[in-house]
């Protein structure tokens, strides 16, 4: 299968073996992301960014309250694609790492966690 990565200047084709639902990312950090969406109006980058880490707390909310596997893939996918479209590779391969595990899996929610507050607490510091 293939999949289209965006390297900030052409998009590129990857051959994924073993990964025929597999989509590859590479825009890079939420920083760079964002300056690249919104050039240097700092204003607006700190309200992109929480408004990111809003709806990223808000998804680990939903898979913490998750029972089952409907609600706990709906917010995984959701983070996922969040994440995709704000550049943040680590927490979305966190997403789908949080795919294959059993819903409420106190591992994964942690990982996911830990990764939101770090990127909190970059974006205070």
């Amino acid at each position: 299968m293939f999949a289209l990565a965006w390297n900030g200047n052409f998009t590129i084709c990857l051959h994924l073996r073993g990964y025929p639902n597999a989509m590859a990312y590479d825009p890079g950090t939420l920083e760079a992301a964002l300056s690249a969406a919104v050039g240097s109006d700092l204003a607006l980058i700190a309200e992109l960014r929480r408004a990111f880490l809003e709806s990223a707390e808000r998804q680990i909310d939903l898979l913490s309250r998750a029972r089952c596997d409907a609600n706990w893939t709906m917010a995984a996918l959701r983070l996922k694609g969040l994440c995709a479209s704000f550049g943040v590779n680590n927490v979305m391969n966190l997403a789908d790492e949080a795919l294959e595990s059993a819903p409420g899996d106190p591992v994964i929610l942690r990982k996911i966690s830990r990764a939101i507050a770090a990127i909190e607490t970059d974006a205070q510091g």
